[in-house]
């Protein structure tokens, strides 16, 4: 994965390294045609059940609703089904519509099921997992959720187009025409501005299904689902007349020349080495292998901050014109604040992407860090590669979050027999170039950078309140580029007291670590409790 070019690289954001195939294929035999769409998949379908929770010691029932919306084309094709979007909604027992916040919450990827929200933060059930080591094979287990968002706001999971048991729809008699309309629906809605408008098109066909346009409303989105999120807030607002109470955001990246992966596939850009320095300082905190250990990572991370904004950045702008003894000293710096040898780093110019810090942390015990969440290590594959080879926390975990989602859907849900549930979506490209808001024509960009469209939403909307949330330990989005971005988002200072931050001792699922889902849960709720705009 790290030696995908810059675009690959990112499409592969949040999770793993397998794509499965985003078409229903079965055996020949029995289904002569298999580019024919299960004829279920162009109706609205819906299985319902009812459980119960207990979260922090109180009880709340409720009514699950596992199924499916069909979205349509505009214009003259808004009778043609062009995607069926799996859900899972849950709606406290008792509660009225009016007075009961709805949370919609999605992953990333982009192309990215919602698993990992569903079964790990925010559902009824959660799956245990090993707090920073490889979680041993099945059976795994599956428990009460202490923390989930229920106690706070009935939550609807969203699987992307083309994941989960999401698909894409053709449906015509002649198999070129189904070719072709399949061949015009991954590249119309396999982009961030037609990933944005699909959600708009089912969250306005949700609040009408179920009768909640006047409930508090908030999105959460991972990773690259705080770019939907941003894209989507900007959507809902402006072209669907849909004012939000909240954004919450988590593991952030709206502005990809932020990222710490592939940056040398982008020279002259060197913010994403100085805003990654103090992810890779709390990862080498984390793993012990600082020259002087500091006594506590906050204090530590302040100071590693203000390195980066300043004398780091400044050597980093004088490129060529960095003198020896200058290179020599900042050298000698970065040693101390990620534990990287002097002369790999000025081997590597200085500039060490997520990648190369993630093979090279550890190389003395042929370990790999994580980049999901830099507190797991594993075996390195190869030893004298450059970057890392895979992701030993993706590795971790996976395969429990996806065996206790196929268990529980169709054992508790009633939901999904006869058909494959799908981790990631067979995504070939995806466009990442992106309309602003008040470009006119069509101009695009040439690297997504969706922070105008998050300000836009929240100066048409000026109650919008936003929320970010990030894990110090998170190499595939850093906090601190998270940071940087709220704090040049192009809005007046009046709306920047909008805008509240949390870190965790965590990764990018921050809810890995236990103690971390308790307070991103707790941060949440009360979140929504002082937003949602009713009398407590």
């Amino acid at each position: 994965m790290r030696k995908l070019p810059l675009a690959a690289a990112l499409a592969a954001l949040l999770l793993s390294t397998v794509a499965i195939a985003a078409t229903d294929k079965k055996d020949d035999k029995d289904k002569p045609d298999a580019t024919k769409p299960d004829a279920a998949l162009l109706q609205p379908q819906s299985s319902g059940s009812e459980g119960s929770v207990s979260v922090e010691g109180h009880r709340i029932d409720y009514k699950a609703v596992a199924g499916t919306l069909v979205l349509h084309g505009s214009g003259d094709k808004e009778n043609e089904p062009q995607v069926s979007m799996f859900y899972v909604a849950y709606f406290k027992k008792g509660a009225e519509a009016t007075k009961r916040p709805v949370t919609f919450i999605y992953n990333g990827g982009p192309g990215s099921a919602t698993v990992w929200l569903h079964m790990g933060a925010f559902g009824p059930k959660r799956v245990v997992t090993a707090d920073d080591t490889h979680t041993p094979a099945a059976p795994y287990g599956l428990v009460n959720n202490d923390y989930s968002l229920l106690d706070a706001s009935d939550v609807v999971f969203i699987d992307a187009p083309g994941a989960g048991f999401s698909r894409l729809i053709a449906d015509d008699a002649d198999k070129s025409k189904r070719d072709e309309q399949m061949k015009d629906r991954r590249k119309a809605i396999y982009g961030v501005d037609g990933d944005g408008h699909a959600f708009a098109q089912f969250i306005t066909q949700f609040l009408s299904k179920y009768g909640r346009w006047n409930s508090p409303k908030y999105l959460f989105g991972e990773s690259y689902g705080t770019t939907r999120s941003a894209v989507l807030a900007n959507i809902l607002e402006n072209e669907n007349s849909v004012d939000l109470n909240g954004v919450i955001l988590l593991s952030q990246i709206l502005n990809f020349d932020t990222s710490i992966d592939g940056p040398e596939f982008n020279p002259g850009i060197d913010l994403p080495y100085e805003l990654a320095l103090p992810t890779f300082a709390a990862t080498a905190f984390y793993h012990h292998k600082l020259p002087q250990q500091p006594a506590a990572l906050e204090p530590f991370l302040e100071e590693v901050k203000q390195y980066a904004l300043g004398d780091y950045t400044q050597a980093l702008m004088a490129g060529s014109r960095l003198s020896d003894a200058q290179k020599q000293a900042v050298a000698e710096k970065l040693h101390q604040y990620t534990g990287l040898s002097v002369a790999y780093l000025l081997k590597a110019n200085l500039r060490v992407s997520g990648g190369m810090f993630e093979h090279e942390l550890q190389t003395g015990e042929d370990t790999t860090t994580g980049r999901l969440d830099s507190r797991f290590a594993g075996p390195s594959i190869d030893p004298l590669s450059k970057e890392s080879d895979y992701d030993p926390q993706s590795s971790a975990i996976s395969s429990a979050y996806i065996a206790a989602f196929n268990d529980y859907v169709r054992r508790d849900l009633k939901f999904g027999d006869g058909r494959q549930y799908r981790e990631f979506a067979d995504i070939d490209h995806w466009d990442f170039a992106h309309k602003a808001p008040g470009v006119q024509g069509e101009a695009l960009q040439s690297s997504t950078n969706v922070m105008p469209d998050l300000a836009t939403a929240m100066k048409t909307n000026p109650n919008l309140k936003v929320y970010l949330n990030g894990g110090y330990f998170d190499l595939a989005t850093p906090f601190f580029a998270a940071d940087y971005e709220m704090h040049h988002l192009p809005i007046p200072t009046s709306l920047e007291s909008n805008i509240s931050y949390s870190w965790y001792p965590s990764g990018h699922m921050v809810y890995a670590h236990e103690a971390s889902l308790k307070q991103l849960h707790d941060n949440v709720a009360r979140f929504i409790e002082q937003t949602d705009n009713v009398r407590h």
